[in-house]
């Protein structure tokens, strides 16, 4: 049997990144805002999921990924909350140009 959800994807953050960041607590409420903004008609809102460490562990950033931007072995890094929007926009597979 297959389940489907009515929600969006979750967005997966590093927890200790988000620690470590200067601008993590920014980053944070941006991201969810910017999931908030995002939902479509009949879904609910992605939900921010926060993990352990993917092993990247940049300085000065915050790792994002997605199940369509792990199948695709991609990470997405963020270092202020002006990076959201193209973020997000990156772990959806769209063109980030």
């Amino acid at each position: 049997m297959i389940a489907r959800s009515r929600r969006a994807a979750p967005v997966l953050v590093c927890r200790k990144c988000l620690k470590r960041c200067d601008e993590g607590r920014d980053v944070r409420r941006a991201l969810n805002s910017e999931l908030k903004a995002s939902k479509r008609d009949g879904t609910k809102p992605a939900k921010l999921i926060m993990t352990g460490c993917f092993g990247l562990c940049p300085k000065n950033s915050i790792v994002l990924a997605s199940g369509a931007s792990l199948t695709r072995q991609e990470y997405v890094l963020v270092a202020d909350r002006d990076q959201v929007p193209q973020a997000l926009a990156l772990l959806d597979g769209e063109d980030g140009a």
